[in-house]
């Protein structure tokens, strides 16, 4: 059984990244560590006690759907009511709405736990954050005054409505259409497709935002406007009124997260109101509506990259949990009885430090993402501009890496368990097909690699990524001063790594400069996977020398000595990779044909 890890979670908010030190200055207000301590303590037992007990009851009922009804899995209304009862969805929600406005930290933290816990519950609330933060930034006062105190508190849900059968990544051929009423509303018609808890039992009213294109909107991205599509009306007392035009068509089958339901969603064809057309109001300004949405896309993704290091931390626990029972054959050295348990075995040794070694260094560069974006809102002027570059930089990686490394972790933790990790009743095969989901939705990992070497190395002129790579270069030094022989060979380990990530970072500003995007294109996820790793070795190790004197330290120091010996080789090969790869693709037309 999970059990949420809360000191290590700690840990890595007070020391990996800058956080304790800015609690320590007093930037977050009143918010003290006593105060994060039983945050973070209440969240994990929450998470532990009763989000993760109906796990497997979420796995094998799923969610049902009866003549556009959707009933979740026993237990999981009541769950959802005691977790907003608990105020978990207003923990970073504005404190004019309802909500703590607690720092981001304090969110992406709590959202480990409870994705840990089940990666199907967790995702519905992530979009009802994301839905907050869109209204909060673009939306006009009336329809905040409206919507957002019960969207923060979590009485409503939100969710995301943007693809389309012919419209996934591309959202170029989108096609759902909203036509001006008149009178400041707008008819709604279309067909969205995999909408995350699109319809549910979890709440009266279900708030969409939906993309769609006005009559005379230009063509591609720049034509689509964003709307705010109520389940129910809603009158100006807060009232729930009629039901509008939007109703849920279909559940889909699918390999995991089977307890959230994801729903193909019909709006405008008439099965409601007095005339077909779902009434919804416009977001921000007319054609601008992408630019709305990524607001919730951003968090969404950052928020998905959580999910992969809470998948792999289940993963992890249940990985040696089994290693620690199960005994065969015996071990070098091992002078007991019987057979040695194979936690023991040097090949199940190593995988077990691969999986608690990838999923540390996820969890922290995931924890410097929401960091960047705490303190972009805390500073101004060049520091706010720089931070919050920190953060764009950041986010594809949080979002790609941590989410290929749970799907790796849940892989080995299904090795560690052997033939038992193929049954489904051991759980370990569970956590694998709920993690395949998470490097495809909130924009594919592909996606974000393109995104990291075309948008995000260019900001500032370079600058941006170079400040952080200067911030590993910092790690390295500090390794390498360390006299006590608790980081030995992580120095040099670390700075051929960063020297691989310097040279690949060169090649894609100068592939792009010179023109040659296919050959940026051919190696941008390799490049990614690099600089993930590259992270992984600086902040595991950054761990140790922030607390050295922690009761943790040497089990720290043995995971950093071990990321830096088997992680940090790894990224000469994806160098060449990232560099040398384009050649290799032209004969693909012909090898694919």
């Amino acid at each position: 059984m999970y059990r949420a890890p809360v000191e290590e979670i700690a840990h890595t908010l007070k020391s990996v990244t800058g956080f304790g030190k800015a609690l320590d200055a007093g930037r977050f207000g009143d918010l003290g560590e006593d105060l994060v301590d039983a945050i973070l303590a209440e969240a994990g037992r929450f998470a532990s006690d009763e989000i993760a007990p109906l796990n497997e009851i979420g796995d094998t009922e799923g969610a049902k759907l009866d003549d556009g009804v959707v009933t979740t899995p026993a237990g999981w209304k009541q769950l959802y009511r005691s977790w907003i009862d608990g105020g978990w969805n207003g923990l970073t929600g504005p404190e004019d709405f309802g909500g703590q406005g607690l720092p981001m930290l304090m969110s992406v933290a709590a959202l480990e736990m409870w994705n840990s816990g089940s990666l199907a519950f967790g995702i519905g609330p992530t979009l009802t954050m994301g839905a907050v933060e869109a209204l909060e930034k673009h939306a006009s006062d009336e329809l905040k005054a409206k919507y957002l105190e019960k969207l923060v508190t979590g009485e409503w849900m939100g969710t995301m409505n943007l693809t389309e059968p012919q419209a996934g990544s591309d959202l170029n051929a989108l096609k759902a259409r909203a036509e001006p009423v008149g009178d400041g509303t707008y008819r709604i018609f279309g067909q969205k497709i995999f909408i995350t808890y699109g319809e549910h039992d979890f709440t009266d009213n279900i708030i969409h935002l939906v993309l769609a294109r006005l009559p005379d909107a230009p063509a591609g991205t720049r034509g689509i406007s964003l709307f705010l599509v109520p389940k129910f009306f809603v009158g100006d007392d807060g009232s729930l009124g009629a039901r509008n035009d939007v109703f849920c068509s279909g559940l889909e089958h699918k390999l995991g997260i089977h307890a959230s339901p994801t729903c193909t969603m019909i709006y405008g064809d008439g099965k409601f109101g007095d005339e077909p057309g779902a009434i919804g109001w416009l977001i921000g300004e007319e054609n601008r509506g992408l630019a709305c949405m990524f607001t919730m896309m951003n968090n969404a993704r950052l928020a998905v990259g959580m999910q992969g290091v809470a998948v792999a931390e289940t993963a992890t626990q249940k990985a040696i949990a089994y290693a620690k029972e199960r005994t065969q054959g015996r071990a070098p050295g091992f002078s007991g009885e019987g057979m040695s348990p194979i936690i023991q075995h040097p090949d199940v040794a190593r995988m077990l430090m691969t999986m608690k070694a990838l999923t540390q260094g996820a969890r922290a560069i995931c924890y410097s993402c929401a960091e960047a974006l705490d303190m972009a809102r805390l500073t101004e002027g060049d520091e706010a501009k720089a931070w919050s570059e920190r953060a764009s930089l950041i986010t594809p990686i949080a979002k790609a890496f941590s989410t290929d490394i749970g799907m790796e972790v849940a892989s080995l933790g299904v090795q560690v368990h052997g033939g038992m990790g193929f049954i489904e009743e051991t759980g370990a095969a569970r956590l694998l097909r709920d993690s395949r989901i998470a490097p495809i939705y909130e924009g594919t990992n592909g996606i974000q690699a393109i995104d990291l070497v075309t948008r995000k190395l260019p900001l500032s002129g370079g600058d941006t990524v170079a400040r952080l790579i200067a911030e590993f270069k910092a790690d390295a030094e500090a390794a390498r001063a360390d006299n006590s022989g608790a980081l030995a060979g992580v120095a040099d380990r670390l700075e051929a790594a960063i020297a691989d990530l310097e040279a690949a970072t060169a090649y894609m500003q100068a592939a792009l400069a010179e023109g040659r995007q296919p050959d940026a294109l051919t190696g941008a996820t390799p490049y990614l996977r690099l600089f993930g790793l590259t992270a992984t070795v600086a902040l595991v190790a950054r761990g140790v020398l922030a607390d050295a004197q922690a009761p943790q330290a040497a089990a720290r120091a043995a995971l950093a000595r071990f990321a830096a010996a088997n992680f940090a080789p790894e990224t000469a090969g994806l160098l060449a990779a990232a560099t040398e790869g384009a050649a290799s693709l032209k004969g693909a037309e012909a090898a694919l044909a």
